[in-house]
């Protein structure tokens, strides 16, 4: 039989095991989780939240890929941008060519004996997919297909989209024709940034023409409810893709699949993206005074300057932590004058303190000077420089 020492041993011996396997079981309370995003089945992927611009999830996202009908949310961004500079009226009667007539694929079965409003074609583009109309306003606001391609391949340049490169209108097969799930994403942003009363177009369920209704093929328009938009592609090279969008409260997401294997799988491994987003993640905009700071100036006209970003500001935050996010200034100091307004002078962490101290930067502000401060004369200039060196 044991000896009451033996014995003693043993229940401290168990209760040590005990108390720690109680603490790695239990959660912390303080540390800031990143929640694990879903492993999903297609070739590339990314989740944007739009207000913020952060990638939440991403898989092969910078791979250039064929973007199969995403090429159209291109097509019609530029549309929707003649018409807001008043390039295009939605009431214009549009010509519909042999080549139009000829492409088969995805169309309205618009013929050269038609000449259907520009409006009556970007129903047809977003809902319908259709080859035949993005073809018809191409080479009616550029004249032919290819330089309507090279106005694409512009824009996509200045909206940041990196690894894009446009042949075509459609987004038929083509040598040199290629997209990313990231360069999507920021597309999809974009026009609803831009376009916010023509993004309507993409929630359409249907659309009629000619008496032929036809269905949109986003399934998550009927599956999800408070998704708006915004399209699918498929070619046998590319897969199944589809960029979808939706909002809750002040959070919106847009998630691109590339690649799936079925019109079922590219629906179904979007909405599982796009609620990782919503159960995990929320959107907020600091308060002004939280994103500036006054910092002492030297060898200037005036002791101190604002730091302040650009413009307005939102941050992609776990939820539960958005009262616990605080902003950590760096700068070069110290700073002297002269000092031009609007230069990039430091930035602003997003910070959440967790267990023991230990820091989660979650995001990274560029902060620039309110205000110029001219150079002070040769007193103010001496007086700093005693200053900074008695500090």
């Amino acid at each position: 039989m044991p000896s009451r020492l033996a014995q003693g041993r043993c229940f401290f011996i168990f209760l040590g095991a005990l108390v720690l396997a109680t603490m790695a079981w239990m959660p912390s309370a303080q540390a800031v989780i990143w929640p694990k995003a879903p492993n999903l089945a297609a070739k590339a992927w990314v989740l944007l939240d739009v207000h913020s611009g952060k990638f939440i999830s991403e898989h092969n996202a910078d791979e250039e890929l064929p973007p199969a009908s995403l090429t159209k949310m291109m097509t019609l961004y530029l549309i929707f941008e003649d018409i807001k500079l008043g390039r295009l009226n939605p009431k214009d009667r549009i010509p519909v060519s042999k080549a139009a007539w000829k492409i088969g694929g995805s169309t309205m079965f618009l013929d050269p004996r038609m000449h259907p409003r520009a409006a009556t074609l970007i129903h047809g583009i977003a809902t319908y997919s259709g080859n035949d109309a993005c073809i018809a306003l191409a080479e009616h606001l550029a004249g032919t297909q290819d330089a309507f391609a090279d106005r694409m391949n512009q824009k996509a340049a200045e909206l940041g989209m990196k690894h894009s490169h446009f042949v075509n209108a459609t987004g038929f097969p083509a040598e040199g024709h290629y997209s990313t799930a990231r360069d999507m994403a920021l597309l999809a942003a974009a026009l609803w940034r831009d376009f916010p009363k023509q993004y309507k177009v993409f929630s359409e369920k249907s659309f009629t023409f000619k008496g032929r209704r036809q269905y949109n093929r986003n399934r998550l328009l009927w599956s999800y409810p408070g998704t708006d938009g915004v399209k699918t592609g498929h070619t046998r090279e590319a897969g199944y893709c589809l960029v979808s969008s939706r909002q809750q409260g002040d959070t919106r997401f847009v998630s691109a699949i590339f690649g799936a294997h079925s019109d079922h799988d590219r629906a179904s491994l979007s909405k599982a993206l796009l609620k990782y987003g919503f159960r995990n993640f929320i959107s907020i905009r600091p308060a002004a005074r939280d994103l500036r700071r006054q910092v002492d100036v030297f060898e200037g006209k005036a002791d101190s300057v604002w730091l302040v970003p650009k413009g307005p500001i939102w941050i992609t935050v776990p939820k539960g932590y958005a009262n616990q996010v605080h902003f950590e200034l760096t700068y070069p100091a110290p700073l002297k004058a002269p000092l031009d307004k609007g230069e990039i002078q430091g930035t602003l962490q997003g910070v959440i303190t967790g267990e023991r101290g230990k820091k989660e930067i979650i995001t990274s502000i560029p902060v620039v000077t309110a205000a110029a401060v001219k150079r002070a004369g040769w007193f103010g200039r001496t007086a700093d420089h005693i200053k900074l060196w008695l500090k």
